[in-house]
């Protein structure tokens, strides 16, 4: 291994929270210690949890979070950078600009390392979620603000979350940074594919729609399920499976059978194998997912490294990295839109399927690349610091 780099990875959440950013960590931490050095990770402490994984892991208590689901927040104890320092520190990642930063500040000045931020999500949409004070907001947005400028380098996961980025008040720059995918190119094996279709009870006549990720309405579900309302008043048979949990989750189930959808949709709530969500990936036709908050999906990502084409809200982040009728279909964000897409993709599955293959081949990235690059960029900041001292 040349040159080998020390990084800190600092984050409010890590499995066993399913979310993109708690995957992105448990990534660069995989990749970073098996192949470029060494990491250690620093999170709040999930009860329960054994974390037995390659890399060290830092916790520190926590409680539950309000209004949030399955998440914690952090409480950092007096002795935490004391502990953390037991191991070499090069680079400091920080991938959460609440209590993670906090940390990562106090770091920063005990060992001299630079801090990365990377931002990956619209936390103004998760504020107005969990304060109904729009003073409560102004003021927590500003501290997000101040965590991030005060970082050495800020990445974001795509150009539209750079720009969310500066919509908030940020004032500084970024540099875009890819997240990757932790599934190989290709479809699951046909074993678990068949599995799958028993467990479910999966029709092979009809055309499969799957969405995986947080049960949030704000996640565009509620367009989804009255799109769906409206393409199956016209005629049109299909299975609807929604995998993953959240707060919103029985709301979207119950909305779901008002809108005469009960017997045509799966929930299954959280899955936390990997490879059976590959399998679920593979089984599908389209992935449905008109978000507009997400700014650089890893589900869209994942169906993607499976052959599996996205619906996507046309002008979103989301849709940033694809092209309408060749590798995605880009749609209104209405159910309207929708219904007519759904309408039209059930008439003709290989017109999904080559979408799917073109998918696979255009928007793949593995986390070995990703990562290598952002292993890259460290040193370039190193050496940048070495130069000026």
């Amino acid at each position: 291994m040349d040159n080998p780099i020390n990084v800190c990875l600092l984050n409010d959440s890590f499995p066993p929270v399913i979310d993109g950013v708690a995957n992105v960590v448990l990534n660069y931490a995989k990749i970073i210690h098996g192949n470029h050095g060494n990491a250690v990770v620093v999170i709040p402490r999930y009860p329960g949890e054994l974390y037995e994984y390659p890399f060290p892991i830092v916790h520190y208590p926590s409680i539950k979070t309000p209004k949030t689901a399955g998440y914690r927040t952090g409480l950092p104890m007096p002795g935490i950078i004391k502990e953390i320092k037991n191991y070499p520190i090069d680079i400091i990642h920080c991938h959460c600009p609440f209590v993670s930063s906090v940390i990562s500040k106090s770091l920063r000045h005990a060992t001299g390392a630079p801090i990365i931020m990377t931002y990956h999500t619209k936390f103004d949409i998760d504020l107005a979620n969990n304060f109904d004070s729009t003073f409560m907001q102004s003021v927590v947005k500003k501290i997000i603000v101040s965590n991030i400028e005060a970082c050495d380098e800020v990445w974001a996961v795509s150009r539209s979350a750079g720009e969310n980025l500066i919509s908030l008040g940020y004032k500084g720059g970024y540099r875009v940074m890819d997240n990757g995918v932790d599934f190989a190119k290709g479809k699951a094996d046909d074993e678990r594919i068949r599995e799958l279709n028993a467990e479910l009870d999966l029709p092979g006549d009809i055309p499969i729609f799957l969405y995986i990720g947080r049960m949030m309405w704000y996640k565009g579900i509620k367009l989804t399920l009255d799109g769906l309302q409206k393409a199956k008043a016209a005629g049109t048979r299909f299975k609807m499976i929604f995998v993953g949990g959240g707060t919103d989750f029985e709301a979207i189930v119950e909305h779901a059978h008002s809108n005469g959808l009960g017997s045509d949709c799966i929930f299954t709530g959280p899955v936390r194998d990997r490879e059976k969500l590959r399998a679920f990936y593979s089984r599908a036709d389209m992935f449905l997912f008109p978000s507009s908050f997400d700014l650089a999906p890893i589900s869209m990502r994942e169906a993607s490294a499976c052959g599996l084409a996205s619906v996507l809200v046309r002008g979103s982040s989301s849709a940033e990295p694809v092209i309408d009728g060749t590798n995605a279909v880009l749609i209104d964000e209405d159910a309207d839109s929708l219904a007519q897409t759904v309408m039209d993709l059930a008439r003709n599955k290989d017109y999904m399927k080559a979408l799917g293959d073109r998918a696979m081949n255009d928007l793949y990235l593995s986390w070995d690349t990703a990562v290598a690059s952002a292993i890259e960029r460290y040193k370039e900041i190193l050496q940048q610091r070495e130069s000026i001292e």
